[in-house]
């Protein structure tokens, strides 16, 4: 069986940043500057911020 990497708690602390940021219409995404209302959109800035700070978060899924 193999073995799931699992995020930090830092990570987890920005992902419930960002989506309580989503939830109050205060979240934009860094492109655009446009308004972020996907909740799948959300958790990836979360973990994208948490990576630049450092923290331990699994690597990002590709698509095949």
């Amino acid at each position: 069986m193999a073995v799931k990497t699992k995020s930090s708690a830092a990570a987890g602390r920005k992902v419930g940043r960002a989506m309580h940021e989503m939830k109050h219409g205060e979240l934009r995404s860094g492109g655009s500057g446009k308004k972020v209302t996907s909740r799948k959109q959300a958790i990836a800035i979360g973990l994208s911020e948490a990576r630049k700070a450092g923290a331990r978060v699994p690597a990002k899924k590709r698509s095949s």
